[in-house]
């Protein structure tokens, strides 16, 4: 006979007022591993961790044998270089993010919902990393082109770039075993805002731009329909984190001072930087409808898209000039939330919005 899982009632007030508070943690950065799941003290991200199960694909799911034909035939040089540039940022930003997981934000989210997510989670990046793996395999048939592509991060110096400012705004936790402080807690909070609003926020979003916009010219259908699910993923990754940066707003409200959005938004606009130097890089060889000015006004449109998640003010003020970017609720996308997908083992009920992800 099949187990069903039944809801949980939480006990009424008079039972729960004989659990010694003591025993239970009272904030979510509070130093320690609490492992009690029963009663749950944050159920949206069991929530999160259910509907991430049920958002389940493979890599062997994807045919890549058009993309070999448009390589081949169709891509124009400049478009070329585009996408080599692209695949090899690929090939280790998900593996930083990764890293980050295991070794900075697993340890201080003390929660043990927050916990399943993010196992969750860690393998869900692993599965990008095959994919980009998966890519490079076949998009560079060069062994040598492709030792250099996943050594990007030393010799391609608008990755390289990229890469200094992740380990720079997320490696400052590293040394932190407890966070038994306010500063303690404001940096655990930058290296989860980094995460959240300028590497899968940021970053992601606008290679998955690049992505789109060949597709929208019928280019490299199998990169598109991989991107599909991975942007699912980060879009639902972004929205833990966020969850948690409101979850720790609540209880320590006294943390998101001044000081600390100054530093959010000196954050953002060094991303904004960063990701617009690789643009250059990308875009450099002239590639036909996409301009590197059109593309830093996206970034800046995404970024005002992240801050207003955090609560912040929205500083640049301009409108998404990627029409294409508007239409990707297409194809696997469509109406993800509203019908099961077949491009999906299983599908995920709700409702997602477009214009504020992209």
């Amino acid at each position: 006979m099949a187990l069903v899982e039944v809801p949980f009632e939480e006990p009424a007030a008079e039972a729960a007022s004989s659990i010694d508070p003591a025993a239970r943690q009272t904030n979510i950065l509070d130093p320690g591993f609490d492992l009690t799941l029963r009663p749950m003290r944050y159920p949206e991200f069991y929530e999160m961790y259910r509907d991430a199960i049920k958002n389940t694909w493979t890599v062997d799911e994807i045919d890549f044998s058009d993309d070999l034909v448009d390589l081949d035939r169709k891509l124009v040089p400049a478009e070329k270089h585009l996408i080599n540039r692209l695949v090899a940022f690929f090939a280790t930003g998900d593996s930083i993010v990764a890293n980050n997981l295991v070794l900075n934000l697993y340890q201080h989210i003390n929660a043990p919902e927050a916990r399943m997510y993010l196992s969750r989670q860690l393998y869900e990046e692993a599965l990008h990393v095959q994919f980009y793996l998966t890519l490079l395999d076949n998009y560079i048939p060069d062994m040598a082109e492709r030792e250099d592509a996943f050594a990007a991060i030393h010799n391609i110096p608008s990755i390289a770039q990229k890469g200094e400012f992740c380990f720079k705004w997320m490696n400052s936790v590293e040394h932190l075993t407890e966070l038994d402080s306010d500063e303690k807690r404001k940096t655990f909070l930058l290296n989860l805002i980094c995460f959240a609003t300028c590497i899968e926020g940021l970053f992601f979003f606008a290679a998955f731009a690049y992505v789109y916009f060949l597709r929208s010219k019928g280019l490299l259908n199998g990169l598109a329909a991989g991107t599909n699910w991975v942007f699912r993923d980060e879009s639902c990754h972004m929205n833990f984190a966020f969850a948690v940066i409101d979850t720790v707003r609540r209880e320590q409200p006294e943390l998101f001072d001044e000081n600390l959005s100054n530093r959010i938004y000196e954050m953002l606009e060094e991303a904004i930087d960063c990701e617009y130097r690789f643009a250059e890089d990308l875009l450099g060889q002239g590639v036909p409808g996409m301009s590197t000015a059109d593309t830093k006004q996206y970034l800046q449109f995404v970024a005002d898209q992240r801050l207003a998640q955090l609560g912040l003010s929205r500083r640049y003020h301009v409108n998404n000039p990627f029409g294409f970017m508007e239409l990707q609720d297409v194809q696997e996308l469509t109406n993800f939330f509203e019908r099961t997908v077949a491009a999906y083992q299983v599908g995920v009920e709700g409702d997602v919005a477009f214009d504020e992800d992209f």
